[in-house]
Parts: structure tokens; C-alpha cells; sequence
């Protein structure tokens, strides 16, 4: 039996890092479960995984739920002189049937880790090495950590009812208009829109 050794970078923190070891026969769902256990991410966001190129152009994509479309769609090709791309039209695949050795094909291997769309973190994830292991060793697991994330990126604050100024104040005179209470319909009685403007 094999696993992989991972190691996890956040660019929004300097020397922020995370290695992890799964099974190569675990699923993404597991890997996912590890790896907001291990960064410090709430859990209760959407999620997902890209299976990259070298050169991080995204060629797979794995979510937390089934959000492909019924048509069959080929995986994208990109010339060697692009470096990044947009393209949305991914092969998806879910979770937890998506098993972590039938998307490695690198021993280099570049992942994305993309967690809360709304207030979107993104995590870059190599594959350092494929190791056998014995029976009596316990997976998936965290072995190195290096610096924390600090709160406000862990989860965005859900503001209190209370906290919201929602009053408004009854004693405010109302809003009479742009001509107050000197204006009148008959004040138009006079006005001519095809002759007074010409």
C-alpha cells in the first residue's frame, strides 16, 4: 500500500505551510476533511479541488457536490506558452467517489485547494512524495505545521441582528418633495410642452 506526502502553501501568509499524508486509495472528501482540520478552516464552506499542469493551468476539478453539467465535456488543452488560464469548461468530478491515485499523474503533481467561494482562499498543494506504508500506521494525518491563520481569515463574521441599525426615526419631518408644499398640479395648468421649450 502506498500514500503520498503533500505539502501546502497559502500565499496571502509568508512561510505559511502544512504537510500532510493520505493513502493513495483515499478519496478527495477525506483529503478535504484533513485539510481544513489541519490549516484551521471552519468546514461548514463550499469546497473544491483542481488537479493542475506545472504551470497551474486547471485541468480537472473535484467539488463537494455534483455541479457538472449532463453533456460530456473533454478535458481543455492549453499551448505551452500559457501561463495562467480562465477556461471553466473543467471535467467535474465529485468528492467523495473520486479516489486521490486516479488524479495523480505527476511526481510532481499540483493541486488547488479552493475554500469559501464567497470570500474565496485559495491553497497550493504539491506532492512531495509516494511512500509505502504498513498496516499499523494511522492515515490521513498532519505531520508538519508552520504558522497559523489569523481569525478574521478563518471564517467571515456573521453580523448579530443587534449589532444592525435598522431603527429609523419616527420623529424626522417627512420628505415634501423638491417643491415642498408651495407646489401645486395647477402650477402646470399653464405649461404647454410643445410651444414653451421651442
Amino acid at each position: 500500500m502506498y500514500y503520498y506526502k503533500f505539502r501546502v502553501y497559502y500565499d496571502e501568509i509568508e512561510d505559511f505551510v502544512r504537510d500532510v499524508e493520505i493513502l493513495a486509495n483515499d478519496n478527495f472528501e477525506s483529503f478535504h476533511k484533513l485539510l481544513y482540520e489541519c490549516i484551521g478552516l471552519k468546514g461548514n464552506e463550499f469546497a473544491a479541488f483542481s488537479i493542475c499542469d506545472p504551470k497551474w493551468n486547471k485541468q480537472k476539478e473535484i467539488t463537494l457536490m455534483d455541479t457538472a453539467d449532463d453533456e460530456l465535456i473533454e478535458e481543455p488543452e492549453y499551448e505551452d506558452e500559457d501561463q495562467y488560464t480562465t477556461k471553466t469548461h473543467l471535467p467535474k468530478f465529485v468528492m467523495a467517489e473520486a479516489v486521490l491515485k486516479d488524479f495523480i499523474s505527476d511526481p510532481h503533481q499540483h493541486i488547488m485547494y479552493e475554500y469559501d467561494f464567497m470570500n474565496p482562499k485559495v491553497f497550493y498543494i504539491e506532492l512531495q512524495k509516494v511512500l509505502k506504508t504498513d498496516s499499523a500506521e494511522d492515515f490521513p494525518r498532519c505531520i508538519y505545521k508552520m504558522m497559523e491563520l489569523p481569525a478574521q481569515v478563518t471564517a467571515a463574521p456573521i453580523p448579530d441582528p443587534d449589532d444592525l441599525d435598522l431603527d429609523f426615526d419616527d420623529d424626522e419631518e417627512e420628505d415634501d418633495g423638491l417643491f415642498g408644499d408651495a407646489f401645486d398640479d395647477e402650477d402646470l395648468s399653464e405649461f404647454n410642452e410643445f410651444s414653451d421649450f421651442s
